[in-house]
Formats: structure tokens, C-alpha cells, sequence
């Protein structure tokens, strides 16, 4: 009786031990923050030790049937039974907490999907916004261009006009010798809006530049953010 006490005793330890043990892992499952991975891998340990706790309760429930004493029989038989309705509450903890946990995982991957879609959202909105700045740049430049050329056409039509006005004071020289200051002010006017002309092709083509500029950046900015 005392040889077959020591195992009694040990497999009643065990079952006391892997008992609280099953109900930290319940509660490391019900704290599980995710991914499923990591509830996979919980569970896989929470079911090896109901094994074992199971294995250790048909061993006690074995022992209460070889026992010689029919009191002793029957208490260990109704050790057994709370062993095992113990273990069934432990079972239906493990449900909840499985099934909380799921809810709190699904939960959390929403919460990041919709954080992920502001974020896709705002995105958007900046593009949209870079994009309507990139059109009204790109309409002011070209509101400049259509001036600068006007000017450029003006002041073609002012040389035409003064180039006339230089033959017809040419081919009147001996009859307005007395007014050969004018023609030399009516040459340098000439001479002025030549330069000017310059100037005014100059600003057109340093338009056209930051023009070209502004639009290679805008594509590089939609076709290679990470840039």
C-alpha cells in the first residue's frame, strides 16, 4: 500500500500541475495581441498538456479501481470526476478565450485596413492637390507665353511699321535733308526694339524652360514617388 502511494501521490501532483498550467495558457490566449500564428502555436501547447492531463486522470481513475479498499475507491473515483469536470470547465475557458481572441485579431487587422486606407486616401488628396497646383502653374506659364508672344508680335509689327517709315524717309532724303535728326532718332528707335525683340524671345525660352521643368518633376513625383 505504501509502493502504490508514491505513484498516487505523484499523478495527483501532475494533475494538479498541468491543471494550472492549462488555465496560465487560457489566460496567455485571451492576451494573445496576434497574429493567428502565434494563437496557432498557444493552442498547439494548451493541447499537448490537456493530453497529458487526460492521460493523467485515466491513470488516477485506473489506480481508484485497483484499490482494495472500497473507501478508498470511491473517493478516489469522485477525485477522478472533479478531475475531470475540471477539465471540461478548462475546455469551455479555452472556447472563450480562443474565440475573444479571434475577435480581437479580426478586429485589429480591420482597425489596419482602414488605417491603410486613410492613409491610401490622403495620399490621393495630395496627389489631387500637387496635380491642380501642377495645372495652375502650368496655365499661368502658358498665360505668359500667349503675352510674351503678343509682345514679340507688337513689337515685329513696330519694326515693320518703322522699317516703312525709314524707306519712305530714304527715298524722301533730298526733300527732308532739314530733318535728318529725326531719321537718326527714328534708327535707334529701331535699334531699341531690336534688342528688345531679344530680350522678349530671351523670356519666352527661359518660360519654356521652367515650364519644361515643372512638368518633368510633376511626372517624376507620380511616376516615382520613393524618389
Amino acid at each position: 500500500a505504501a509502493a502504490a502511494a508514491v505513484p498516487l501521490r505523484v499523478c495527483h501532483q501532475e494533475i494538479v500541475k498541468f491543471d494550472l498550467e492549462i488555465k496560465a495558457a487560457v489566460q496567455d490566449i485571451r492576451d494573445c495581441p496576434g497574429p493567428l500564428s502565434a494563437l496557432t502555436e498557444l493552442n498547439a501547447a494548451v493541447k499537448e498538456k490537456f493530453r497529458q492531463l487526460r492521460g493523467r486522470i485515466q491513470e488516477l481513475e485506473q489506480m481508484a479501481k485497483e484499490q482494495d479498499k472500497e473507501s478508498e475507491k470511491q473517493a478516489l473515483l469522485r477525485e477522478v470526476e472533479n478531475h475531470k469536470k475540471q477539465m471540461l470547465s478548462n475546455q469551455a475557458a479555452w472556447r472563450k478565450a480562443n474565440l475573444a481572441c479571434k475577435i480581437a485579431i479580426d478586429n485589429s487587422e480591420k482597425d489596419q485596413l482602414l488605417q491603410g486606407r486613410d492613409i491610401l486616401r490622403q495620399r490621393k488628396t495630395t496627389k489631387e492637390s500637387l496635380a491642380e497646383s501642377a495645372s495652375n502653374i502650368t496655365e499661368s506659364l502658358m498665360g505668359i507665353s500667349r503675352m510674351m508672344s503678343q509682345q514679340v508680335q507688337q513689337s515685329e509689327e513696330t519694326v515693320q511699321t518703322l522699317a516703312n517709315s525709314s524707306r519712305t524717309i530714304l527715298e524722301a532724303n533730298e526733300e527732308f535733308k532739314s530733318m535728318s535728326g529725326t531719321i537718326q532718332l527714328g534708327r535707334k528707335l529701331i535699334t531699341k526694339y531690336n534688342r528688345r525683340e531679344l530680350t522678349d524671345k530671351l523670356l519666352i525660352f527661359l518660360a519654356l524652360a521652367l515650364f519644361l521643368a515643372t512638368v518633368l518633376y510633376i511626372l517624376k513625383k507620380r511616376l516615382f514617388p520613393f524618389l
